[in-house]
């Protein structure tokens, strides 16, 4: 697995040499520049009443009053440390439905996208059909929805296991995993759909190549570290990289 993790880093670097050499901005920006807008504005909203839905909860459980009580001690920080915790999951747990619905909006652009570069990639043409393009989306939305269903079930657990002191602690880099593995997957699925493989067969061969979507899914994530311009890329460079890693692994 960590080579295919290593594979999905490296496709980055040629991901961007790639966009280069074929002048494929446009479809970077347009869609990347969306994506952003709606991202930014989303994680303030989302910060503001996560953050308060946190605080109504501890003073409907008493947990609030009880902590005021505390004097300063590593009770009352422990508390409060796992007060963060709790808003970070909710925060992932946002990202990831924020995510699938973007997924599933940007699929016919991020559909051909990926087309495009497997055809510069292979030196052939892949013929525009209409109704192929319906049927891979229409594809792509099914395996979406069913990655989110399985998601949102290991993220209610992490929330859940996030109210356990020391434990819970652990939980973001967890949720972060499973983020990571589920966004490659989606990435990865537009090439395995493009090879003919159908949804059962692209769900076996990623399994089998859990690092591919790890690796791709955690650039992506930290490519958000760079506020703005990391906003933009991230989506359209990491179909592109999917891509690329997945052409070098069936080679």
């Amino acid at each position: 697995m960590l080579k295919d993790i290593i594979t999905a880093f490296q496709s980055y670097y040629q991901a961007h040499l790639f966009i280069n050499k074929h002048r494929l901005w446009k479809w970077i920006l347009i869609p990347g520049i969306i994506y952003s807008l709606l991202f930014g504005l989303g994680i303030y909203l989302f910060w503001i009443s996560s953050g308060n839905a946190i605080d109504l909860l501890f003073s409907l459980t008493g947990l609030k009053k009880w902590m005021l009580t505390l004097e300063e001690s590593w009770l009352k920080f422990l508390f409060i440390f796992g007060q963060v915790i709790l808003q970070l999951v909710l925060m992932l747990f946002y990202f990831s439905l924020f995510k699938y619905i973007f997924l599933i909006i940007g699929s016919p652009v991020f559909s051909y996208l990926s087309e495009k570069t497997g055809a510069i990639m292979e030196n052939k043409e892949f013929p525009f059909s209409f109704s192929q393009l319906m049927k891979d989306i229409a594809r792509s939305v099914k395996l979406i929805l069913r990655n989110s269903l399985w998601q949102t079930v290991y993220i209610l657990s992490i929330l859940i296991l996030s109210f356990i002191p020391f434990i819970g602690w652990f939980t973001p880099f967890f949720a972060i995993l499973i983020e990571a593995y589920y966004l490659g997957f989606s990435m990865l699925d537009y090439s395995c759909e493009r090879n003919k493989l159908s949804a059962s067969q692209s769900i076996a061969f990623i399994s089998e190549h859990k690092g591919l979507a790890i690796g791709n899914g955690i650039v992506f994530y930290l490519m958000h570290l760079i506020v703005g311009v990391g906003w933009v890329l991230a989506p359209s460079y990491s179909v592109i990289a999917a891509t690329i890693s997945l052409y070098k692994t069936r080679q």
